[in-house]
Formats: C-alpha cells, structure tokens, sequence
C-alpha cells in the first residue's frame, strides 16, 4: 500500500480541518486512462467497501485505497512539496515503467 510521508500526512489533515471533515479518509486510487495509460486520483471519502485497504498515518491521518489500485500502488510514496520549483502532491512509484511529464499517469 501507498505510505505517507509526514509532510503528506500534515498536509493532508490541514485541508481535512480546513473541510471541517476529520471522520474522512484520503482515497487514493489508480484508474485507467491519462497520457501513460494510468492516472492517480486523490479524494476525500467516507464511503468504505469491505475488502478496501485502511492505513493510519502520523496526526491520525486515514488513507483508503481499493484492492486493484494497492496493487499498482505498492512500495509508493506519497509527498507534498511547498516551493518555488515544485509545489503540490506527487507520488513516487516504483511499479510505474514510465511516467508522463505532468506526474499525474504512468504505466
């Protein structure tokens, strides 16, 4: 499964509070289609299937991912960056053969 770095997960619980939703989950999951043939989509969800993956972070952060998308997801890192160069999410997958220039797919 997918693992949060503790900037990730303080990232993530500011905008949970910012919500007024700490009871959420940050999904994570891989869906087919982007420029590489996969895409990550990130969201917040409180609807949880029975055999979906459920990991607690650092600042009780919950992060949910569904049983295809662990596959694809596993050993990879979630990060949040906040600088000049590079600023936002981005996750470090070692599955993914290639990646396109956005970040955002890979195959």
């Amino acid at each position: 499964m997918i693992t949060l770095t503790d900037t990730a997960a303080s990232k993530v619980k500011e905008l949970l509070a910012a919500e007024g939703a700490a009871d959420l989950a940050l999904r994570v999951a891989v869906r087919p289609g982007g420029c590489s043939g996969f895409s990550y989509e990130m969201f917040f969800d409180g609807d949880f299937a029975a055999d979906d993956e459920l990991s607690t972070y650092s600042e009780a952060v919950k992060v949910v991912v569904d049983p295809a998308s662990a596959q694809l997801l596993q050993g990879a890192t979630l990060d949040y960056k906040d600088g000049l160069d590079q600023s936002g999410f981005s996750i470090t997958n070692p599955n993914a053969s290639r990646s396109c220039g956005c970040g955002q797919s890979f195959s």
